[in-house]
């Protein structure tokens, strides 16, 4: 498998493992992506401008896509800030976004390669020291399954409104790399560039 930068080219087939995510959850017993926040548009519109800034991946295998992730370099004050965020957040990170695996390549670990994968990254790039997340609230199964991978809990959104407003972090120093890789990378991939960075 081989991962590439998406385009927004690529909007149907990350709607696609969207929806079949959407309904593999609804069979999990959480509200996690039943109803879009806030509004279909919204998402609609947050996912488009996330392919049109080039934050989102996709692995691919073939030409199925097995899995997408968007990263950003930065956070989003909405939902990490202070005091109820309790992390460094003047320390460099990368923020983790939308990660979806494909039904067929659920419990093969891609997920946590892929998350790993965008830590990795962006230490090489531009210097990151955490990976961080904002979890559904209200799925706490997930919040254990990030906890198990090393993560740990740095507080909430400020916004009570906010339906993934769980926090979470990962040291990425402690992260080695596969030594068999599911996927690698597709040449020409751009580098990821820190906040701020031309």
């Amino acid at each position: 498998m081989r991962i590439a930068l998406a385009t927004v080219d690529n909007l149907p087939d990350v709607g696609k493992l969207a929806d079949e995510a959407t309904a593999w959850l609804a069979t999990k017993g959480t509200d996690q992506w039943q109803s879009a926040w806030p509004d279909e548009t919204a998402r609609d519109t947050r996912v488009r401008q996330g392919l049109g800034r080039g934050e989102t991946w996709i692995v691919w295998d073939g030409d199925i896509p097995a899995a997408t992730v968007s990263i950003t370099t930065s956070h989003d004050p909405a939902v990490w800030s202070e005091p109820a965020c309790t992390c460094r957040l003047s320390e460099p990170a990368v923020y983790v976004h939308r990660l979806i695996t494909a039904k067929d390549y659920k419990k093969r670990g891609l997920g946590a390669e892929l998350i790993n994968w965008a830590g990795l990254r962006a230490s090489r790039d531009y210097g990151a020291r955490w990976i961080r997340i904002d979890v559904w609230t209200t799925n706490t199964a997930l919040h254990e399954y990030y906890l198990e991978t090393g993560f740990e809990p740095c507080g909430f959104c400020p916004d009570p409104d906010y339906p993934s407003g769980a926090l979470f972090q990962k040291p990425i120093a402690g992260i080695v790399s596969p030594a068999a890789p599911q996927f690698t990378e597709s040449p020409g991939q751009p580098a990821l560039r820190a906040a701020g960075d031309p």
